[in-house]
């Protein structure tokens, strides 16, 4: 039986020459004895695919004996552990989705493109963020030899749409509801567009009476938040406790029931498409209308929001005054410029 790959020398380097397609590829050897051995690890490769990963898992045990043993679960724990406690929760109860129940017990040298999109075909963007996570920790963690998918085959996130919550709708929700905490949680939501979590965390102390600004740092991220308290948030502020928290009683509630009375109340007055998040959504949008430079709003809401990114990027409309202002605003300034004549 003909070989189909056979073996050549080009000045002192050796070549490998494919009979079937004429393909030749550098074996990048001037040692004979190394050039044999790999042009017969290249003939049982063509004979037994499965031999490659025999070769890939001899190796990898010599180098570390877990290697060629750990499994996708293994990754799984470990990115439970990154991030700060929120990043984790949320992490943990993703790892829970059944769509990664066909890949937790898979070796991760044995992992194929199928297995990848197998779970991908389901269509879930969250499915999809948190697998393409999982497989970017195990190629940094060193324990995947090559990317199981190319990055041009995974999926572009499709996103639901996301709105910020309008004057109409806030002011409708706050005056149905009769508990006085969560009434004026609502309205700082409102001023600040802070998360409902890092707004629910806030204290007296956060608050700088004599410099009138409100700081705190957002739990998500840990970065600084900062702004100047204006008049209404300031009529807010005398409402609530002047020590400890501003809400004792939601600070103690977790995101979720937080959410949950949120959403009751929406529903009870007929409004879709929001939630708690949708105040930050606003607050940067309204922040985009007025004209407030990007870097201020990043400033309150921290430089990495993405509410700000999406915001500024294309979400909030603002209506562009018409070149005739411009002109004349131009010419009373000009004239404003020149002296007045003495007589």
């Amino acid at each position: 039986m003909k070989q189909r790959f056979y073996l050549y020398r080009r000045g002192e380097t050796f070549y490998l020459q494919d009979s079937r397609t004429g393909k030749q590829q550098s074996l990048e050897t001037k040692d004979k004895k190394a050039a044999l051995r790999l042009l017969e690890i290249k003939r049982q490769t063509a004979a037994d695919p499965g031999f490659n990963q025999f070769i890939l898992k001899s190796c990898l045990s010599t180098q570390d004996p877990l290697l060629a043993k750990r499994t996708w679960e293994a990754v799984m724990a470990q990115m439970q552990t990154h991030g700060k406690e929120p990043t984790q929760k949320r992490c943990t109860r993703a790892m829970r989705n059944k769509a990664f129940d066909q890949l937790r017990h898979i070796k991760l040298v044995e992992t194929t493109a199928e297995d990848f999109l197998g779970i991908l075909n389901g269509g879930k963007v969250s499915v999809a963020h948190y697998l393409k996570r999982l497989h970017n920790l195990a190629l940094g963690l060193g324990w995947l030899a090559l990317p199981v998918l190319a990055p041009k085959l995974w999926p572009k996130p499709r996103y639901k749409s996301k709105r910020g919550i309008t004057l109409a709708e806030h002011q409708k929700i706050v005056a149905a509801e009769k508990n006085h905490e969560r009434r004026l949680f609502y309205q700082v939501l409102w001023e600040i567009g802070s998360s409902q979590s890092d707004a629910a965390m806030l204290t007296a102390e956060s608050v700088d009476r004599s410099a009138n600004t409100l700081t705190y740092f957002r739990m998500k991220t840990g970065e600084q938040a900062q702004m100047t308290v204006s008049r209404s948030l300031a009529a807010i502020l005398d409402q609530l406790p002047s020590t400890g928290q501003l809400f004792p009683k939601i600070s103690i509630t977790s995101a979720n029931d937080r959410a949950a009375e949120f959403y009751r109340r929406r529903k009870m007055l007929g409004i879709d498409g929001i939630s708690l998040h949708s105040y930050r959504y606003a607050w940067a949008e309204r922040a985009k209308v007025a004209g407030m430079p990007e870097r201020f709003a990043q400033a309150a809401l921290g430089h990495n929001s993405s509410a700000v990114h999406r915001a500024y990027a294309k979400r909030a409309l603002v209506v562009i005054p018409a070149l005739e202002a411009y002109e004349k605003s131009a010419v009373g300034k000009f004239a404003a410029t020149i002296p007045t004549a003495v007589v």
